[in-house]
């Protein structure tokens, strides 16, 4: 009766946590797929990086940076609102999603593997910034 008005799904009692956890996080993930775009975004700039979507790619003042999914995914949501600050609990939900479960220093590891492939001198950054107490964001240089 529940699925004729309109649930998703249901458990019946007495039940496991971990069935519980589970079909949440396939509710969560059938959600994600609704929200997401047909088509990824055309190729933008921010500042002297360039983001092609489309074709996973990076390039830094032209020339190809390789990076792995989840660099180019925090790149690519830090670029497409340069300036903008996020908190490492926004970078979660939009780079590892709604049902990543562990701990945000994973944010920290990866913002220092982008400012090692993106900074002159990752220990004083110009492009990915650190907002004390807030978070990360992209400041585009200048081409």
């Amino acid at each position: 009766m529940g699925l004729e008005l309109g649930a998703d799904d249901y458990i019946t009692k007495p039940f496991e946590t971990s069935v519980l956890l589970a079909r949440v996080k396939a509710v969560l993930r059938r959600s994600q797929k609704k929200q997401e775009p047909v088509n990824a975004p055309e190729a933008f700039s921010a500042g002297d990086i360039d983001i092609d979507p489309r074709a996973h790619t990076v390039k830094l003042k032209g020339n190809l940076i390789e990076l792995t999914p989840i660099e180019f995914k925090l790149l690519n949501t830090l670029a497409q609102q340069p300036g903008h600050v996020f908190s490492a609990d926004d970078l979660l939900r939009k780079v590892w999603g709604m049902e990543y479960v562990g701990q945000p220093q994973v944010v920290y590891v990866h913002i220092r593997a982008l400012r090692t492939k993106l900074e002159e001198n990752p220990n004083r950054p110009h492009r990915i910034m650190t907002v004390r107490g807030v978070g990360y964001k992209l400041v585009p240089q200048g081409v």
